[in-house]
């Protein structure tokens, strides 16, 4: 009898398939905004090798990638038959690492958050706390409801940000406008994933919005979002008294009236996956302001 044999899994399968895992690429990018929030928004700029050379900051940063590390973890763990059907190429957790060294590397990774932010400030660890048990909650059960689980993600987004008030309260008010500028991109990424997964998420019983609404609904909701969006921006730039700001806001207009085209005349999965590289896009664009700000 012929047995075929389970092909070898190299080390570097093992490395890359962890670093897809924790979303490596996204943790770089958490911390890049963290430290240029840092030192742009917070500052004072002239002093950015000793921010850079802070132990505060980057135990703190340190922090937030163990637990968001964490939570692309559990996120996997809980998603494995969804992203079998949505993308297969990416499963990683039973492929290459077993499923309780996953649950396992969770819960180091979240102890070690928890742990680094208690260092810097009891208040940062009541937040990383907070956020531990939230992304636990979004993987395990939220993240199938419809809505609940895109606004958690977009919560947590922001506050990767705001948390940083807590430890240098300087110009919290212009951090607060670039938090709540993250937190809306992510929230419309987050729906436009939905949109592109829905195949995957429908055969495994999820109640997202494009489910339980159809997809020309959930655009139709996008458009409401994009513009509170929009409006939100530009009243805080003006509460704030920011001439800066506003012009700068007023020149992203020009991509996010991009994107609500492609938004408008997306109805495939490939379509839905460019508009989500195309928030990715916006949210750098957004960051970047923040030289200017």
């Amino acid at each position: 009898m012929n047995v075929t044999a389970r092909p070898k899994i190299r080390l570097w399968d093992y490395v890359a398939g962890s670093a897809r895992l924790v979303r490596m690429t996204n943790l770089i990018i958490v911390v890049l905004t963290q430290y240029l929030t840092r030192i742009l928004l917070i500052g004072p700029r002239e002093d950015w090798k000793s921010i850079l050379g802070n132990v505060d900051m980057l135990v703190l940063s340190l922090s937030t990638v163990c637990i968001a590390a964490a939570g692309y973890i559990i996120n996997d763990y809980f998603d494995v038959k969804i992203d079998i059907v949505n993308k297969p190429e990416r499963v990683v957790v039973g492929r290459y690492l077993k499923r309780r060294w996953a649950i396992g590397a969770h819960q180091v990774l979240n102890v070690m958050g928890a742990v680094l932010g208690l260092v810097v400030s009891p208040y940062i660890f009541v937040i990383n706390v907070f956020s531990i048990t939230l992304l636990w909650f979004y993987s395990e059960r939220f993240k199938r409801l419809p809505f609940i689980g895109n606004f958690i993600v977009s919560l947590l987004t922001g506050l990767t940000l705001l948390i940083l008030t807590v430890h240098y309260p300087a110009n919290r008010h212009l951090v607060f406008i670039y938090a709540v500028f993250s937190f809306y991109i992510s929230l419309i990424r987050e729906i436009v994933k939905d949109m592109e997964d829905i195949r995957g998420d429908e055969a495994h019983g999820c109640r997202t919005l494009p489910i339980i609404w159809g997809i020309r609904s959930t655009k139709n909701f996008l458009y409401v979002i994009l513009f509170f969006f929009v409006l939100s921006l530009f009243i805080l730039a003006h509460a704030l008294d920011n001439g800066v700001l506003v012009v700068l806001f007023i020149l992203l207009l020009i991509p996010i009236s991009f994107l609500i085209y492609r938004l408008s005349r997306a109805d495939t999965r490939r379509d839905f996956k460019q508009i989500s590289d195309l928030c990715k896009i916006v949210m750098l664009l957004g960051l970047l302001t923040m030289i200017w700000a």
